[in-house]
Order: C-alpha cells, then sequence, then structure tokens
C-alpha cells in the first residue's frame, strides 16, 4: 500500500458522449494537469467515449479504467449502477446496450413533440448535429434550449419543462439494477452500487437491498463520493466490509453542467487512494 500512498484516482467522470462538456480527450487532459494516476470514464449508458479516451490517456503515461453507468428502476427509484473494466468491443454485450439506448431515444421523441407543443424550434436531428456521437440525455436538451436562447439557463429549463414530473418531462422504461448487473458482467465487467447514498434507503433497507445486489453479481459500492458527508462515507465503508464487497470512489465530474465539482476532488472533500484500484484490479483478475 506504501507505494501507491501518493496515487491519487478518480473512478466517476462524464464526458460529451454522455452528460459531460469535456470530449473524452480533454478529460483524459484535465485529469493529467489535476495530478491523477489512474481515471474511469463512466458515461451514462454508452462506451463509444472510451475509444477516444484511450490514446489520449495513453499519451499521456495516465490509465484509463473503462467504464459505464447504468440507469435503472427499483421500486419506483432510480438506481444507478456503475461498471468498471468493461469490454467496449464485446458484440453481445454491445448488442444488450444498444437494446437499452434505444429505451432512450424513444423517450427522446416524445420529449421532442412535448417542447414543441411548448413553441420550441428543436428536433432530433438537431440535437444530433450539435452533439455528435453523444447518447442524448436531458443534459443535451437544456444545452440546446439555452444555448440557442429559447430559455434563459438550466435551472429553469428543469424546473419548467424538464425536471421530474414537469410538463415536458417523460419518464423512461428503465432495466432493473439486477439486470444492469448482468449486462456489466456480459461485458466482462465489475459492477458497483453508484452513489448509495443518493438512494436516501435506511439502514436497513440499504442493507437489505445491497444483499441482494450481491447475490445478483454485485462487486462493490462507491463509498467514496462527493456529496457524502464524514458520517456518509464511514457508513458506506461499514456497509462493504460487512457484506465483504470492494469499494470504489469517483467525484461524478460533469465539467460545466456540475461547475462546483471538481475533477480528483469533488467538493473539494476527496482523495481517492489507488490502492482502490489496486483491489478491483485483483478481483477483475488484471495484471498490476
Amino acid at each position: 500500500m506504501t507505494e501507491y500512498s501518493d496515487k491519487t484516482i478518480d473512478l466517476h467522470t462524464h464526458s460529451t458522449f454522455s452528460d459531460g462538456t469535456f470530449t473524452p480527450e480533454e478529460l483524459m487532459h484535465h485529469a493529467k494537469k489535476a495530478g491523477l494516476s489512474a481515471v474511469a470514464l463512466t458515461d451514462h449508458d454508452t462506451v463509444s467515449g472510451i475509444a477516444k479516451a484511450r490514446p489520449a490517456a495513453r499519451s499521456l503515461g495516465l490509465e484509463l479504467v473503462p467504464g459505464i453507468e447504468l440507469s435503472t428502476n427499483y421500486e419506483h427509484q432510480e438506481i444507478h449502477i456503475l461498471g468498471y473494466y468493461v469490454d467496449e468491443t464485446n458484440p453481445a454485450f454491445l448488442a444488450k446496450l444498444k437494446e437499452f439506448i434505444d429505451g432512450r431515444k424513444q423517450r427522446n421523441v416524445k420529449m421532442i413533440q412535448l417542447l414543441k407543443q411548448e413553441g420550441f424550434d428543436i428536433s432530433l436531428n438537431t440535437l444530433y448535429e450539435e452533439y455528435p456521437d453523444s447518447v442524448i440525455t436531458r443534459a443535451h436538451f437544456a444545452r440546446y434550449l439555452v444555448e440557442h436562447g429559447f430559455v434563459k439557463d438550466r435551472k429553469t429549463v428543469f424546473s419548467k419543462y424538464l425536471g421530474d414530473g414537469c410538463r415536458c418531462y417523460v419518464p423512461r422504461e428503465k432495466i432493473t439494477p439486477f439486470e444492469a448487473i448482468k449486462l456489466i458482467q456480459l461485458g466482462g465487467g465489475l459492477a458497483f452500487f453508484a452513489h448509495p447514498v443518493l438512494c436516501h434507503m435506511n439502514h436497513e433497507r440499504l442493507y437489505s437491498f445491497t444483499q441482494q445486489l450481491k447475490n445478483a453479481g454485485l462487486a462493490g459500492v462507491e463509498a467514496i463520493y462527493s456529496m457524502n458527508t464524514p458520517g456518509d462515507e464511514r457508513n458506506m465503508l461499514k456497509l462493504a466490509q460487512k457484506l465483504d464487497l470492494l469499494i470504489s470512489g469517483g467525484s461524478d465530474f460533469h465539467g460545466g453542467n456540475k461547475p462546483h465539482i471538481h475533477l480528483g476532488t469533488g467538493r473539494g472533500n476527496l482523495c481517492i487512494s489507488y490502492h482502490i484500484l489496486e483491489q478491483m484490479k485483483s478481483k477483475a483478475c488484471l495484471t498490476p
């Protein structure tokens, strides 16, 4: 462990391929500038940015962890599952992932129709032209509406139109967290429960639910996270220990879409040791 005591990492970041504002290449340069030794690219519901990030990381001497973050539903609650060391070239994995992404596209079509009824000049084609190669999310809708002068700011877009329950919001059919774990395993990856504290479950329910996830193949929990209080982090570390799960840690960096969250340090409260990644690599049967 001493060997890695001065090496820090960030295992939760997003690029322009989902709802971040840095391209995968820019993100790698930013990670290097931030002094990180390794960074995971965990875009929402897509692995398309990994091929862009990999050569940039290699040229910088930065270790890239290929990842993904899947949005799922459990008892009417959104649960996110992180995948690490997924094989972004695996045909079976990509085929299943495409089915998942197609559900997001259908939702986007419905939201476009509702926004048009509100008088906005917007289409899926214009979004694809504006944000090529991206999995289009509500963040892209908001960015487009603000940058083209239709709405004054991102906050207004979500509070008035696209936030949960607002008049242009359309819920999306999601897979279950158990299905997400199996999908990540299909891609050869390790599945982690993302930011459990944000699920706002009491201790007993969180323990029981995480036990169910472990029974389905969960490898670990994201115990170190930007929004955690010191008490939250202690509780997450205890949860992982009780269930014999690995831990991960990340900022959930989105660039300008979450300007208060900084790469590697979150809100200034993070310092994630490379030792955590070593334990994950051992579980994934990867050589150091």
